[in-house]
């Protein structure tokens, strides 16, 4: 076993059983001493995320517009402020001018976008034999017998087949679901901060897999 597929198999279990990362730390130490003096598994997570990192589990920071009208990228990339209101990018102190273009090219951003991009993942994902047989278990492998088992099996599904033939056509074409928990973009909501998550759901996997 490589240094990285041993990293991966432990970063794995860590996230399935939803380990802390200081519990995970303490797992790497104990693992490494009764190993050889020669090996060279990471005693810490912070070490074994740097090995995965170039695998593409990176993640991008955006900044963005404290009212979200504007994610600070493309051609927004390089201004200070906001285009609309003239709001600084960056926090600015109470005794400070927000208008002085000094202080508004200072300091941490008011607000962050955490990324993290998909296509190095479904390249990830590809790259595994065993994840491309689940991928494309809806079409190979799933077990048909009338019953609704899965989302394969919904009327929903089968219509987009209908409309998108030749999307239907390749099984590992990716079946994907956007959802989020909490979101507050106008301050509706009474809650104390402005974070939520947005995730994307693989439905080709088989039901534990995209539960």
């Amino acid at each position: 076993m490589t240094l990285l597929s041993a990293v991966l198999s432990l970063v794995n279990v860590k996230a399935k059983y939803r380990w802390s990362d200081k519990s995970f730390t303490s797992l790497l130490q104990v693992v490494h001493d009764m190993l050889l003096k020669e090996n060279t598994l990471p005693k810490c997570y912070y070490q074994a995320k740097k090995i995965l990192c170039p695998i593409g589990t990176e993640y991008k920071k955006i900044h963005a517009f404290p009212n979200d009208c504007i994610l600070y990228r493309h051609e927004f990339e390089e201004m200070s402020k906001c285009p609309g209101c003239g709001a600084s990018r960056y926090k600015v102190k109470d005794d400070e001018d927000c208008s002085s273009d000094e202080n508004s090219k200072k300091g941490p951003p008011a607000k962050e976008l955490w990324y993290l991009p998909i296509i190095p993942r479904f390249k990830c994902l590809f790259a595994n034999e065993d994840n491309t047989k689940d991928l494309t278990w809806h079409a190979n492998g799933r077990n048909s017998d009338g019953m609704v088992c899965h989302l394969t099996d919904c009327s929903q599904w089968k219509k987009i087949d209908g409309l998108y033939m030749n999307f239907d056509k390749e099984a590992r074409n990716l079946r994907l679901e956007l959802a989020s928990n909490g979101m507050n973009p106008y301050g509706n909501l009474s809650t104390q901060h402005s974070s939520w998550h947005v995730l994307l759901v693989i439905y080709n996997l088989p039901l534990l897999g995209c539960a």
